[in-house]
């Protein structure tokens, strides 16, 4: 899950960009530094279903497992 983990922090923009993370269920709820640098294809390559943006507020849907990548995203941004 690690490998998925570093994947979605590089689609997210990378650790600079990613200011709060924290899971909602089946949604990995971040917000972000600038939204420009959000790679929607590589977080769907990462295995994400789906990409929710507006303004600054990414949400990824990544399913149950949110709350474990959760704490690998947080454990590569630490």
């Amino acid at each position: 899950m690690a490998d998925k983990a570093a994947a979605i922090v590089a689609g997210l923009g990378g650790a600079d960009n990613i200011e709060d993370i924290e899971a909602c269920i089946t949604r990995l709820r971040t917000e972000v530094g600038d939204a420009g640098k959000v790679d929607e294809p590589a977080l769907k390559a990462a295995g994400a279903h789906g990409v929710l943006i507006s303004g600054n507020v990414v949400q990824v849907v990544v399913g149950p497992e949110a709350d474990s990548l959760t704490d690998d995203i947080n454990d590569l941004l630490d």
